[in-house]
Formats: structure tokens, sequence, C-alpha cells
């Protein structure tokens, strides 16, 4: 079983197309990534919080064989350029490339890593020695939050990608619902002021106070 630490530092995860990028099908040509308005400016207000950025996307485009792990790698050092244009930087790429019916072996699998299961982020919590439970996951799609939940974290939706489609079928969600990711950083840099270093491991409730 995967241990997780107790302690550590904060950190964002992102779900990449749709939060970060334009969402495009099956995306496989790093010339094709485009970044949402306002995303490296908001990667880089975290980076200088000291809050640590990590991309958790599935790409069954993989197990599809539409593309493989190497172009995925390729896409993610032109992301990587075009973010540090802006003084940003993500911090660790996680990506499930399986899919539970499609494909063919290795990648056709019911694995632990395919979003809404929260293993990409149990594993970068500790490969990383990120606190989950002062962490917050970030994506446009149901099996983001859901996966950001599993793990222990506040999953906050954008209405960027799937996620004004998402509202539709589950507008309970609109509570932490914001208009891009930059937005969603902001109420990430204000919710800072609501940890407390009392050992816990949790979340404080400002009712608490």
């Amino acid at each position: 079983m995967t241990s997780v630490p107790v302690r550590g530092r904060p950190a964002v995860f992102l779900d990449r197309d749709g939060t970060l990028i334009e969402e495009r099908d099956y995306l496989c040509r790093p010339e094709d990534v485009v970044l949402l308005p306002g995303a490296a400016e908001a990667v880089c207000r975290l980076n200088r919080a000291g809050i640590a950025v990590v991309v958790v996307t599935n790409q069954s485009g993989v197990a599809r064989g539409y593309f493989d792990l190497a172009v995925v790698g390729r896409i993610h050092r032109h992301l990587d350029r075009q973010l540090a244009c802006s003084g940003a930087r993500i911090d660790g790429y996680y990506v499930c490339p399986h899919h539970p019916t499609e494909g063919d072996t290795p990648w056709r699998c019911d694995c632990e890593c395919r979003k809404p299961k929260p293993g990409l982020l149990l594993r970068a919590a500790t490969e990383m020695g990120i606190d989950l439970s002062r962490s917050f996951m970030i994506g446009d799609k149901i099996s983001d939050l859901q996966a950001g939940e599993k793990a222990g974290c506040l999953s906050l939706l954008v209405r960027t990608g799937y996620g004004e489609w998402v509202l539709t079928s589950h507008p309970h969600r609109a509570e932490r619902a914001f208009s891009s990711l930059a937005a969603a950083v902001d109420f990430v840099l204000q919710d800072q002021g609501l940890w407390r270093g009392n050992g816990t491991g949790r979340r404080i409730d400002p009712k608490e106070d």
C-alpha cells in the first residue's frame, strides 16, 4: 500500500486539458498546446507562494494507440517552455496512460491511477513530500474532483473545458466553481490563511477560531 506523508508542503494538483491548456481531443502535437488565458500567471503565483504545482492527467490515447508516452513527454516539455516565458514552472507531471477496456496490454487494464481514482495524487504525495490534507485539486471534469476528494484534497471546478457541462449535471458543484484557473488560484491563496501549524494535518474550519 502506498504510504503518504502526514505533513509536508501543500500542493495544487492541476488537470491538464481544459484546465491549464485548451481542450483538444487526444492532443498529440506539441505545436497545438495553447495555454488558457491567465494560466501561466496563475501557476507563477503558486510558485512564488511555495505551493507545489503538479499536473495529473489521464492520457488514454496511449492505450488506444493514438500516440505514445514519448509524445506526451514532448508535449509537456513544450508546455514547460511556454510557462517559462512567464517565469512559471510545473513541479511534476503524473500521467495515466491506461484505459480499462480499450487498447492492448500493458495499457488496457483496470489501473489505480486513472482518475477518478486517486492513484496519481497519492504517488505524487509520496514522491514529492506533499501533505494532501493541505492541498487542492483543480479540474474541469467530475473525475478530477472525485480524484481530489478521494485523496483528501479540496477540489475546485473550473468552468473552462468541460466545466460548464459538469455544472448542468452536478449543480451542487457550483459552490466551488470558478471562471478560470486564475480565479481558482485566487481562492487557493486566500485559503492559505486558514492553515494552522497544529500538527494534526487537517484543515481548520474558520468557525473553530
